[in-house]
């Protein structure tokens, strides 16, 4: 099967494995994010797919959520932010840019665009990724999703509810 033809993987089913490399703030140096350690590590995950670093909503949507990263943390769920720019574009953005100074959570890096294929938010005619953002449950299960088009960010907030409100769902 090729790129083209990937499934996209739909709420209620399991995530199929994938493997991003990733600039970790919080140690200034680069990482891999795969299912299979997202698992094991028995956590909620949140994917937070933008269209390209160095762009005018990216920045402030972000550091929102950076704001929530500590409750989200709270909750039992990794957050990672994930765009087609590559590990290095991360790195000099979150040194640069102002607003992204308390981004504590993984910058994942999807140059091929193969995740962002998976998720059904890969852009073909521009090569960047639509603001999806997904919760994948301890067990690799997609519990929520949704899909915006460039210009309109997220709530991060609201996100933090849905983590919070899955959690508790999936202990009673």
């Amino acid at each position: 099967m090729t790129d083209q033809q990937q499934q996209i993987v739909r709420v209620g089913q399991i995530v199929p494995d994938f493997e991003m490399e990733a600039f970790d703030p919080t140690k200034g140096d680069f990482t891999k994010v795969s299912t299979a350690t997202l698992k094991k590590a028995g956590k909620w995950t949140v994917l937070c797919f933008y269209p390209a670093d160095y762009t005018f909503v990216c920045p402030t949507e972000l550091s929102d959520l950076a704001d929530q990263h500590a409750d989200l943390a709270s909750a039992g769920a990794e957050v990672i932010s994930v765009s087609t720019e590559p590990k290095f574009v991360h790195l000099a953005w979150q040194r640069e840019e102002k607003h992204l100074k308390n981004v504590k959570y993984l910058m994942a890096a999807d140059p091929t665009g193969k995740v962002s294929r998976l998720f059904g938010v890969y852009d073909e005619a521009s090569g960047l990724a639509l603001r999806g953002t997904f919760l994948i449950s301890p067990e690799g299960k997609l519990a929520c999703s949704e899909v915006n088009f460039y210009n309109v960010g997220r709530n991060a907030a609201e996100l933090l509810r849905k983590v919070q409100a899955n959690a508790y769902l999936a202990q009673h």
